[in-house]
This record gives C-alpha cells, structure tokens and sequence, in this order.
C-alpha cells in the first residue's frame, strides 16, 4: 500500500528558514531507517510557496487561473513529502509517529494519505 506523508508547511519553512542542524540530522537518520526497511520509495522538500504557481478552475469550461506566490494561508501549505510503500495502514502510521517534527519548535504537523493504485 502505498501511502504520502505530507508534511505541512510553518511560518518557518515559508520563510525559507533551514532546519536546525539537529533537525537536518534527525530527518537523515528517519530517512536511512525507511530505506533500510525497504519502504521509502521517495522523500523531497519543496521550496517556500513565495516561488510557487498555483492553477485554479473557477469557472467550468473556462480558462484556468494563474497566481503566483507566496500564498497566504499557510496551514494548507505543503513544505515536503514522504512516500512510503507498507502493508497496511497501521504500519504507515507507525512510520509517521516515529518521524521527528518536521518543522521543529513544536511547528510540526504532517498528514498521511493513502494513494491510488
């Protein structure tokens, strides 16, 4: 089962402020014990939305919308990812909870999504 952790974007990361170095070192070893069990398939960051584009639909059968960022509402911000390939669903939350906080400073939040196959 394939599963995406996304992991919400902060004030921090939309600052395009770096991760403490202790952070950067914790995500690398989350990362090494995924690989080593054979369930990362990948995991990147994403820049802050300020270099974003977003396309929007508002009116059916007309032209999409472009706006450039940085967008506003940053709690529906995505600043990385994880996709996990697992069992089952109880085993992608087991990931996700030994993951360390992903903003740090308490900022943390990510979501799991199950994907389509």
């Amino acid at each position: 089962m394939l599963f995406m952790m996304i992991v919400k974007a902060s004030k921090n990361s939309e600052a395009g402020k770096y991760p403490s170095a202790e952070l950067i070192e914790a995500m690398s070893k989350y990362n090494e014990e995924l690989v080593k069990a054979g369930v990362r398939v990948m995991a990147k960051g994403l820049h802050p939305s300020s270099s974003g584009i977003r396309i929007s639909y508002p009116n059916p059968g007309e032209n999409p919308v472009v706006t450039e960022g940085p967008f506003t509402e940053s709690k529906e911000l995505i600043a990385g990812f994880f996709l996990i390939d697992v069992k089952s669903r109880e085993e992608a939350i087991e990931w996700a909870m030994r993951a360390p906080d992903p903003q740090g400073h308490g900022e943390g939040q990510s979501e799991l999504r199950q994907v389509f196959e």
